[in-house]
């Protein structure tokens, strides 16, 4: 065993039976950083802990099966004494030999002590399935010398030297590693709890930018790069309100692509002869596509999505306007992005190439470009456009998605932002795919801007309470 391995070895065999204790001083440090690890977490999931020391952490975390893995004998009977009912094994990361593959793995505040940070990366690959998420912490580089001189008074426990690593450090031992990083947030600039005080540093003023800079915790969100390409099943789903003029267009203009391709109209509230057309089409073309129709009950563009997400049978869903403002030509370019794995959730941008002449009036222009800088800082990654109606998802991720609806409730009568939000939460790549935005050929547009702006904003607001100020 290398001397640096032995030398951390010793040191946390020694402070294993006291270390319980001493995390307790520092509890609302580490109770943050299991919040923040378990807003992204299921029932659902299987976890391993790697470092998992005495057990607290992962002791916290959700999940329907748990496993802690320590390098360290002690700490590892010390978990095992405390919480009997998770499982712990005293085992070297570098040299896993686990049989199964887990939905998350979890890094806490452990990667410094890491004698060779990408082996140990490599090494976790064995335990990864395709869609397995790896979401790391560590320390600030700026706190370096503080916490340095916490050591030297007392209030820190001393440690052999360890590494301090940046975030971009991080993020290149990951993608030498195989893996894709993508997202990255910091929390806690006071890590002590004083009442109201460590509230308004740590809950408002550290969460804007600038100040969430100097904060004492990163997290870095990765995953498995995946380089090929399967063959999946689509389902286009195509809400319709007075688009009768554009119904048989989507038909014909429709590419054939992916596994098998299911097309379902879901008809909302029209004052034309819409649902009508919807079945005329569905009769017409019944030998050559497959065409699933329904009329909603309810009313929104998002309660049209959701019946015909529940009506889908594809493994990927989409969701295509009935105005035609985003091509159906375009879509396959969705399902390869989704297919290659190059993100988790795709969503279209109308603002990255030039748009036709009247596809989009200047105040919605500007109205989607706040909406855009608001949610690349809430969501803490970067999102082009927010209200563009195509969305792309696999169906297991929307069925995970719906199951934990509740935590942000059935607030968006749209339904982008009920789709942005669920894929944040579950802890979904979310990527931006270009496309070119045209003007409409038939009818006119059921988006009100004044009004339904005003229903956007306060969304945006009740989003930010539960994903950024909490």
């Amino acid at each position: 065993m290398p001397d640096r391995k032995q030398e951390f070895l010793n040191h946390f065999n020694k402070l294993a039976p006291s270390y319980t204790l001493y995390k307790k001083r520092f509890a609302y440090y580490w109770n943050d950083t299991a919040a923040y690890i378990n807003y992204f977490l299921t029932e659902e999931q299987s976890i391993l802990d790697v470092g998992c020391g005495a057990g607290d952490t992962l002791s916290q975390l959700k999940g329907k099966r748990k496993l802690g893995i320590d390098i360290s004998p002690e700490m590892i009977n010390v978990a095992k004494k405390k919480y009997p009912d998770i499982e712990f094994k005293q085992m070297d990361a570098e040299n896993i030999y686990l049989e199964e593959k887990f939905d998350v793995i979890i890094l806490s505040n452990v990667i410094g002590y890491f004698d060779n940070i990408q082996d140990i990366f490599t090494a976790l690959k064995k335990v990864c399935k395709a869609d397995t998420r790896i979401i790391i912490s560590y320390y600030n580089q700026l706190w370096e010398p503080f916490l340095r001189f916490g050591e030297k008074i007392g209030i820190k426990k001393k440690s052999p030297r360890q590494n301090w690593l940046s975030i971009r450090d991080v993020r290149n031992l990951l993608y030498l590693s195989g893996y894709d990083t993508y997202r990255v947030a910091r929390r806690i600039l006071f890590p002590v709890k004083i009442p109201f005080f460590s509230f308004l540093i740590n809950k408002i003023i550290g969460k804007l930018p600038v100040f969430n800079s100097l904060s004492l915790n990163y997290f870095v969100f990765a995953r498995p790069q995946i380089n090929a390409e399967e063959k999946y099943s689509i389902s286009v789903v195509i809400p319709a309100r007075n688009e009768s003029g554009n119904i048989e267009n989507a038909i014909l203009r429709m590419p054939d692509f992916g596994k098998h391709l299911e097309i379902i109209f879901v008809e909302g509230n029209s004052t034309d002869d819409t649902w009508e057309t919807i079945q005329k089409v569905q009769k017409k073309y019944s030998g050559k596509y497959d065409i699933k129709i329904a009329r909603q009950t309810g009313k929104g563009k998002g309660d049209a999505v959701r019946k015909g997400y529940a009506m889908a049978n594809g493994d990927i869903l989409m969701i295509l306007d009935a105005d035609l403002t985003v091509p159906p030509e375009d879509l396959p370019k969705f399902y390869h992005a989704l297919a290659s794995r190059k993100g988790e959730f795709i969503n279209g941008s109308r603002l990255v190439y030039p748009m036709d002449k009247k596809a989009m009036r200047p105040l919605n222009i500007l109205g989607n470009k706040f909406f855009s800088m608001a949610f690349s800082w809430i969501l803490e990654q970067p999102i082009k456009d927010t209200l563009c109606g195509t969305k792309v998802m696999f169906r297991k991720d929307y069925e995970r998605l719906a199951r934990n609806r509740k935590f942000f409730g059935d607030f968006d009568p749209f339904g982008d932002f009920d789709l942005i939000f669920g894929a944040y939460k579950l802890n979904l790549k979310i990527v931006d795919l270009p496309i070119r935005y045209r003007e409409r050929i038939y009818g006119d547009t059921n988006i009100s801007r004044f009004k339904h702006g005003f229903i956007l904003l306060k969304m945006m607001f009740f989003a930010v309470g539960k994903i950024k100020f909490w």
